[in-house]
Protein backbone atom coordinates (compact mmCIF):
# COMPACT_ATOMS: atom_id res chain seq x y z
CA UNK A 1 0.00 0.00 0.00
CA UNK A 2 1.06 3.77 -0.58
CA UNK A 3 2.71 4.92 2.49
CA UNK A 4 0.33 8.27 1.58
CA UNK A 5 -2.74 6.03 1.92
CA UNK A 6 -1.59 4.14 4.59
CA UNK A 7 -1.48 7.27 6.70
CA UNK A 8 -5.48 8.05 4.78
CA UNK A 9 -6.24 4.76 6.18
CA UNK A 10 -5.16 5.23 9.43
CA UNK A 11 -6.77 8.50 9.87
CA UNK A 12 -10.00 7.07 8.70
CA UNK A 13 -10.25 3.76 11.19
CA UNK A 14 -9.58 6.88 14.15
CA UNK A 15 -12.55 8.90 12.75
CA UNK A 16 -14.57 5.14 12.38
CA UNK A 17 -13.86 4.34 15.73
CA UNK A 18 -15.27 7.95 17.00
CA UNK A 19 -18.20 7.82 14.89
CA UNK A 20 -18.84 4.10 16.20
CA UNK A 21 -18.56 5.00 19.79
CA UNK A 22 -20.97 8.14 19.81
CA UNK A 23 -23.58 6.57 17.52
CA UNK A 24 -23.84 4.03 20.80
CA UNK A 25 -25.71 6.42 22.41
CA UNK A 26 -27.58 9.13 20.11
CA UNK A 27 -29.10 10.63 22.56
CA UNK A 28 -25.86 12.01 24.09
CA UNK A 29 -24.80 13.27 20.81
CA UNK A 30 -25.40 17.41 20.77
CA UNK A 31 -26.58 18.51 17.23
CA UNK A 32 -26.58 22.42 16.00
CA UNK A 33 -27.93 23.50 12.40
CA UNK A 34 -25.60 25.05 9.87
CA UNK A 35 -28.68 25.84 7.58
CA UNK A 36 -31.91 24.94 6.41
CA UNK A 37 -31.84 20.68 6.77
CA UNK A 38 -27.73 20.79 7.01
CA UNK A 39 -26.73 19.61 9.94
CA UNK A 40 -23.45 19.66 12.07
CA UNK A 41 -22.49 17.47 15.32
CA UNK A 42 -19.54 17.21 17.74
CA UNK A 43 -18.68 14.13 15.93
CA UNK A 44 -18.51 15.45 12.78
CA UNK A 45 -16.37 18.34 14.54
CA UNK A 46 -14.40 15.33 16.36
CA UNK A 47 -14.08 13.46 13.54
CA UNK A 48 -13.03 15.88 11.30
CA UNK A 49 -10.42 16.83 14.04
CA UNK A 50 -8.79 13.00 14.50
CA UNK A 51 -8.11 13.07 10.66
CA UNK A 52 -6.68 16.13 10.10
CA UNK A 53 -4.31 15.42 13.56
CA UNK A 54 -2.93 12.33 11.83
CA UNK A 55 -2.58 13.51 8.29
CA UNK A 56 -0.77 16.79 9.70
CA UNK A 57 1.37 14.68 12.14
CA UNK A 58 2.95 12.94 8.54
CA UNK A 59 2.67 15.24 6.64
CA UNK A 60 3.02 18.93 8.35
CA UNK A 61 3.43 20.48 4.88
CA UNK A 62 0.25 18.81 3.17
CA UNK A 63 -2.91 21.44 2.91
CA UNK A 64 -6.44 20.29 3.71
CA UNK A 65 -9.65 21.51 2.38
CA UNK A 66 -11.95 19.81 4.87
CA UNK A 67 -15.87 19.99 4.94
CA UNK A 68 -16.41 21.93 8.77
CA UNK A 69 -12.68 23.92 9.21
CA UNK A 70 -12.26 24.85 5.27
CA UNK A 71 -9.03 25.30 4.05
CA UNK A 72 -5.77 25.39 6.07
CA UNK A 73 -2.21 24.74 5.47
CA UNK A 74 0.54 25.89 2.93
CA UNK A 75 0.16 26.40 -0.92
CA UNK A 76 1.46 22.88 -1.30
CA UNK A 77 0.91 20.63 -4.17
CA UNK A 78 -0.87 18.25 -2.26
CA UNK A 79 -4.07 19.15 -1.01
CA UNK A 80 -6.26 16.80 1.63
CA UNK A 81 -9.78 16.72 0.81
CA UNK A 82 -11.92 15.09 3.65
CA UNK A 83 -15.46 14.68 4.73
CA UNK A 84 -15.45 13.37 7.98
CA UNK A 85 -19.05 12.14 8.35
CA UNK A 86 -20.64 12.05 5.02
CA UNK A 87 -24.51 10.97 6.31
CA UNK A 88 -24.53 13.45 9.15
CA UNK A 89 -28.39 13.28 8.86
CA UNK A 90 -28.74 9.59 8.60
CA UNK A 91 -26.05 9.00 12.01
CA UNK A 92 -28.29 11.69 13.51
CA UNK A 93 -31.06 9.30 13.16
CA UNK A 94 -29.60 6.08 13.64
CA UNK A 95 -30.28 5.04 10.21
CA UNK A 96 -26.74 2.95 9.13
CA UNK A 97 -25.67 4.08 6.26
CA UNK A 98 -22.69 6.83 6.78
CA UNK A 99 -19.08 6.60 6.22
CA UNK A 100 -15.88 9.00 6.12
CA UNK A 101 -13.92 10.36 2.98
CA UNK A 102 -10.75 11.36 3.03
CA UNK A 103 -8.65 11.91 -0.63
CA UNK A 104 -5.62 13.28 -1.63
CA UNK A 105 -4.52 15.43 -4.81
CA UNK A 106 -1.58 16.26 -6.65
CA UNK A 107 -1.91 19.14 -8.19
CA UNK A 108 -5.72 19.05 -8.45
CA UNK A 109 -5.62 15.62 -9.61
CA UNK A 110 -6.84 12.91 -7.16
CA UNK A 111 -4.40 10.34 -6.81
CA UNK A 112 -5.43 8.32 -3.27
CA UNK A 113 -8.34 8.06 -1.93
CA UNK A 114 -10.51 5.95 0.92
CA UNK A 115 -14.06 5.85 1.65
CA UNK A 116 -14.21 4.04 5.18
CA UNK A 117 -17.99 2.82 6.42
CA UNK A 118 -17.59 2.59 9.76
CA UNK A 119 -21.02 0.20 10.22
CA UNK A 120 -19.88 -2.47 8.40
CA UNK A 121 -16.57 -1.87 8.84
CA UNK A 122 -16.19 -1.89 5.19
CA UNK A 123 -12.94 -0.13 3.85
CA UNK A 124 -12.62 1.31 0.37
CA UNK A 125 -8.96 2.10 -1.07
CA UNK A 126 -7.60 2.90 -4.45
CA UNK A 127 -4.65 4.61 -5.23
CA UNK A 128 -3.67 6.11 -8.79
CA UNK A 129 -2.94 3.46 -11.40
CA UNK A 130 -3.11 0.68 -9.35
CA UNK A 131 -7.02 -0.32 -9.16
CA UNK A 132 -9.70 0.09 -6.47
CA UNK A 133 -10.28 -2.15 -3.18
CA UNK A 134 -12.60 -3.00 -1.13
CA UNK A 135 -10.73 -4.79 2.07
CA UNK A 136 -8.08 -5.72 0.28
CA UNK A 137 -10.09 -7.48 -2.37
CA UNK A 138 -9.80 -5.83 -6.26
CA UNK A 139 -13.44 -4.19 -7.03
CA UNK A 140 -14.93 -3.58 -10.57
CA UNK A 141 -17.95 -1.31 -11.59
CA UNK A 142 -20.79 -3.49 -12.59
CA UNK A 143 -21.11 -5.60 -15.89
CA UNK A 144 -24.87 -4.58 -16.40
CA UNK A 145 -25.03 -2.88 -20.12
CA UNK A 146 -28.35 -1.35 -19.97
CA UNK A 147 -29.74 1.61 -17.96
CA UNK A 148 -33.06 -0.11 -17.85
CA UNK A 149 -31.35 -2.54 -15.88
CA UNK A 150 -29.73 -0.21 -13.68
CA UNK A 151 -29.84 0.49 -9.99
CA UNK A 152 -29.09 4.04 -9.92
CA UNK A 153 -27.98 6.23 -6.87
CA UNK A 154 -28.40 9.61 -6.36
CA UNK A 155 -29.29 12.65 -3.81
CA UNK A 156 -31.83 14.93 -3.44
CA UNK A 157 -31.13 18.51 -3.10
CA UNK A 158 -31.47 19.71 0.49
CA UNK A 159 -30.46 22.92 0.98
CA UNK A 160 -31.65 25.36 -2.23
CA UNK A 161 -35.21 24.31 -2.00
CA UNK A 162 -36.02 26.69 -5.42
CA UNK A 163 -33.83 23.93 -7.81
CA UNK A 164 -36.37 21.26 -6.11
CA UNK A 165 -38.56 21.33 -9.78
CA UNK A 166 -36.44 20.55 -12.43
CA UNK A 167 -35.00 17.81 -9.83
CA UNK A 168 -38.33 16.30 -9.61
CA UNK A 169 -39.00 16.37 -13.20
CA UNK A 170 -35.28 14.59 -13.69
CA UNK A 171 -36.10 12.14 -11.26
CA UNK A 172 -39.54 11.08 -12.93
CA UNK A 173 -37.10 10.85 -16.51
CA UNK A 174 -34.30 8.75 -14.35
CA UNK A 175 -37.25 6.32 -12.87
CA UNK A 176 -38.88 5.96 -16.08
CA UNK A 177 -35.13 4.90 -17.60
CA UNK A 178 -33.59 2.47 -15.02
CA UNK A 179 -34.63 -0.30 -13.21
CA UNK A 180 -34.31 1.25 -9.49
CA UNK A 181 -33.41 5.14 -8.12
CA UNK A 182 -32.10 5.10 -4.34
CA UNK A 183 -31.24 8.31 -2.55
CA UNK A 184 -29.38 6.33 0.65
CA UNK A 185 -27.96 9.60 2.13
CA UNK A 186 -24.25 9.35 1.86
CA UNK A 187 -22.90 10.33 -1.96
CA UNK A 188 -18.92 9.16 -1.05
CA UNK A 189 -20.51 5.70 -0.07
CA UNK A 190 -22.60 5.70 -2.75
CA UNK A 191 -20.24 6.20 -5.30
CA UNK A 192 -18.13 3.32 -3.33
CA UNK A 193 -21.02 1.63 -4.17
CA UNK A 194 -20.68 2.20 -7.99
CA UNK A 195 -17.02 1.09 -7.45
CA UNK A 196 -18.20 -1.71 -6.01
CA UNK A 197 -20.73 -2.84 -8.70
CA UNK A 198 -23.33 -2.47 -6.39
CA UNK A 199 -24.68 0.38 -7.96
CA UNK A 200 -24.89 0.99 -11.61
CA UNK A 201 -24.60 4.37 -11.30
CA UNK A 202 -24.84 7.56 -9.49
CA UNK A 203 -25.67 11.33 -10.24
CA UNK A 204 -26.26 14.21 -8.21
CA UNK A 205 -26.48 18.04 -8.16
CA UNK A 206 -25.37 20.30 -5.77
CA UNK A 207 -22.51 18.76 -4.27
CA UNK A 208 -19.15 19.42 -2.64
CA UNK A 209 -16.03 18.91 -3.77
CA UNK A 210 -15.14 16.27 -0.18
CA UNK A 211 -18.22 14.34 -1.10
CA UNK A 212 -16.80 13.31 -4.37
CA UNK A 213 -12.94 13.62 -4.50
CA UNK A 214 -12.38 9.55 -2.51
CA UNK A 215 -15.37 8.20 -4.45
CA UNK A 216 -14.24 9.38 -8.18
CA UNK A 217 -11.01 7.94 -7.93
CA UNK A 218 -12.81 4.55 -6.81
CA UNK A 219 -14.85 4.21 -9.56
CA UNK A 220 -12.36 5.11 -12.42
CA UNK A 221 -10.18 3.07 -10.58
CA UNK A 222 -12.23 -0.04 -11.00
CA UNK A 223 -13.34 1.06 -14.32
CA UNK A 224 -15.94 3.46 -14.89
CA UNK A 225 -15.98 6.97 -16.10
CA UNK A 226 -16.84 10.00 -13.38
CA UNK A 227 -17.69 13.41 -14.86
CA UNK A 228 -20.46 16.26 -14.55
CA UNK A 229 -23.81 16.14 -16.24
CA UNK A 230 -22.46 17.28 -19.77
CA UNK A 231 -19.87 14.69 -19.71
CA UNK A 232 -17.29 16.63 -19.36
CA UNK A 233 -14.46 15.28 -16.84
CA UNK A 234 -14.04 18.65 -14.96
CA UNK A 235 -16.49 18.05 -12.14
CA UNK A 236 -14.54 18.43 -8.90
CA UNK A 237 -15.41 21.74 -8.02
CA UNK A 238 -18.29 21.99 -10.62
CA UNK A 239 -21.21 20.49 -7.86
CA UNK A 240 -22.55 18.04 -10.01
CA UNK A 241 -21.62 14.17 -10.95
CA UNK A 242 -22.37 11.53 -13.07
CA UNK A 243 -20.58 8.36 -12.57
CA UNK A 244 -21.06 4.57 -13.33
CA UNK A 245 -19.90 1.81 -15.72
CA UNK A 246 -18.99 3.26 -19.12
CA UNK A 247 -21.95 1.74 -21.09
CA UNK A 248 -24.32 3.21 -18.32
CA UNK A 249 -22.42 6.42 -17.93
CA UNK A 250 -22.53 7.03 -21.70
CA UNK A 251 -26.61 6.42 -21.65
CA UNK A 252 -27.13 8.96 -18.44
CA UNK A 253 -25.42 11.39 -20.02
CA UNK A 254 -28.39 12.63 -23.10
CA UNK A 255 -31.07 12.80 -19.75
CA UNK A 256 -28.46 14.72 -17.28
CA UNK A 257 -26.87 16.84 -20.01
CA UNK A 258 -30.15 18.67 -19.95
CA UNK A 259 -30.30 19.41 -16.48
CA UNK A 260 -26.65 21.03 -16.08
CA UNK A 261 -26.24 23.91 -14.09
CA UNK A 262 -22.34 24.45 -14.91
CA UNK A 263 -23.69 26.44 -18.12
CA UNK A 264 -25.05 29.04 -15.51
CA UNK A 265 -22.13 28.74 -13.34
CA UNK A 266 -19.66 30.33 -15.69
CA UNK A 267 -22.00 32.66 -17.47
Amino acid sequence: MHPMLNIAVKAARRAGQIINRASLDLDLVQVSKKQHNDFVTEVDKASEAAIIETLTTAYPDHSILAEESGESGSESEFQWIIDPLDGTTNFIHGFQYYCVSIALAHKGIVTQAVVYDPTRNDLFTASRGRGAYLNDRRIRVGRRDRLADGLIGTGFPFREKDTLEPYTQLFAEMTKACAGLRRPGAAALDLANVAAGRLDGFFEQGISAWDMAAGSLLITEAGGLVGNYTGDSDFLHKHEIVAGNPKIYAQMIPILSRYTRTKEQAA
